[in-house]
């Protein structure tokens, strides 16, 4: 009976090094990309994520600065039918950024200043063109609330 535990001892001492050498080899077949996934940070994780996503999505979005005259076509869905409707105004300003940007679009509407902000990657935005370039010298144009008629014009920029 003496023997037997030093058998068993030496079989239990063969398979660990048996295994250990299976998840060596294992750990090695890894690629690398996926073990560093687990090293990242949350906000990094959350960067990687939403990179991935914009990478994803096929709109084209043209580069958008406050002050640009901007057309953007909205979806609509009125009962089972889908339209675009077209949403034309200046940015007066640009908020966030990667995933979560968003611009306000300030236009005159039957004599009354409306405001709509619109989250660029949302799938309720079908598209987004620029109309026309605004030369400013503010990040936002809060001033323009206050403008009356052709106080509220912006000048053109012709160098974008």
């Amino acid at each position: 009976m003496a023997a037997e535990p030093k058998d068993m001892t030496d079989d239990i001492k063969e398979t660990t090094s048996v295994t250990t050498s299976t998840e060596a080899t294992a750990v090695a077949e890894k690629p690398a990309a996926k073990v560093s996934v687990g090293k990242l940070s949350a906000s990094q994780l959350i960067r990687a994520f939403e990179e991935e996503q914009i990478a994803k999505q096929a709109k084209d979005h043209p580069d958008i600065y406050v002050g640009d005259t901007v057309r953007v076509g909205v979806r609509i869905t009125e009962g089972n039918k889908e339209r675009i409707q077209p949403y034309e105004g200046v940015v007066i300003a640009k908020r966030h950024g990667g995933l979560n940007e968003t611009i306000t679009v300030r236009r005159i509407f039957q004599g009354v200043g409306v405001e709509r902000v619109f989250l660029i990657h949302s799938p309720q935005v079908a598209s987004i063109k620029v109309e026309r370039r605004g030369k400013v010298r503010r990040a936002k144009l809060f001033y323009l609330r206050d403008r009356v008629g052709k106080a509220t014009r912006v000048k053109q920029r012709f160098d974008r």
